[in-house]
């Protein structure tokens, strides 16, 4: 812990562990920090990065909150959800990709909180991958992926959620989902009521049409494998799957194992990728988002 916590005092990058996938970590006020993320990601610098935080106090240090930012905090936090507000102080220009809002998040693993509990400040932690590839969601992959750019790494285990956290806007008095994840549609209207539509995906990480991809190509709603393709199954009666994202069909079993057999299946050098049909209902709404951009298109 103190190794990991000195890594980001010195303006070096940390690999943290967190419920949704393994982070690429930095200080988030260092802009020379935060630049090394971008570098050994090879990330778009118009693409924002998420600031991670202690607690809901923290965040407000950092965010400007309205009332429905507040119950969305007190309703999802610590957890899978990252609030899109008003930037107040304290993260860099370069974290933010120069605009005006700031994305903020409590995190739900234990270990993250106190390493961000020690280091006493915001810090980005996108997930540890090169850009555009599956995001890791082991320690062994995010090592492999960006782990010789870390001055210091964190075994958290296994990503319990699987996916990048739910993105949602609090900005201008509307809340708009602008990127699915484990946190429900249903479950934030429940606490804040209908979502207005919005033109404010580029505020939002994740949000390219090619992204999360393996290198073999990927294929969706498959039945069966074709000739040299691997196929993921999903539910009971789907072909002859090498892998099941979930035998029982459970979107939650599902989204933990995604990441993690994309990689598994590219490492076999495939002609392709075959995926099973997924339902859009619930957290299924955040698995085909990952699919439809991990296979080069959106819609």
């Amino acid at each position: 812990m103190s190794a990991a916590v000195a890594a980001l005092r010195s303006g070096d990058l940390l690999i943290l562990p967190t419920e949704t996938v393994y982070g690429l970590a930095a200080d988030a006020a260092n802009a020379q920090a935060v630049a090394k993320i971008f570098e050994a990601k090879g990330r778009p610098r118009f693409n924002p990065l998420i600031s991670h935080v202690e607690d809901a106090v923290a965040a407000e240090r950092i965010a400007v909150f309205d009332d429905a930012a507040r119950r969305l905090a007190e309703a999802f936090w610590p957890g899978p959800l990252t609030l899109v507000a008003p930037h107040r102080a304290g993260v860099s220009d370069l974290a933010r990709a120069g605009l005006d809002s700031v994305a903020v998040r409590v995190p739900g693993h234990a270990r993250a909180r106190a390493v961000l509990a020690a280091f006493g400040g915001p810090v980005v932690a996108p997930s540890a991958n090169r850009s555009g590839r599956p995001s890791p969601t082991t320690f062994a992959d995010a090592m492999e992926e960006t782990g010789a750019f870390a001055a210091a790494s964190l075994d958290g285990g296994s990503c319990a959620v699987g996916v990048e956290s739910t993105v949602v806007s609090v900005l201008g008095g509307k809340v708009s989902l602008l990127r699915p994840g484990s946190v429900t549609r249903a479950e934030i209207e429940a606490v804040v009521g209908p979502l207005t539509e919005s033109l404010e995906g580029h505020r939002s990480p994740g949000r390219l049409t090619r992204h999360y991809a393996p290198r073999a190509p990927l294929r969706l709603n498959a039945d069966t494998a074709r000739d040299g393709e691997i196929l993921l199954g999903f539910g009971p009666g789907v072909g002859e799957p090498r892998w099941s994202l979930s035998p029982a069909g459970d979107p939650r079993e599902a989204a933990a194992n995604l990441f993690r057999m994309l990689r598994q299946a590219d490492r076999e050098e495939p002609a392709g990728i075959a995926v099973a049909a997924v339902p859009s209902e619930g957290l299924g709404e955040a698995i085909n988002d990952r699919l439809r951009r991990a296979a080069g298109f959106v819609g």
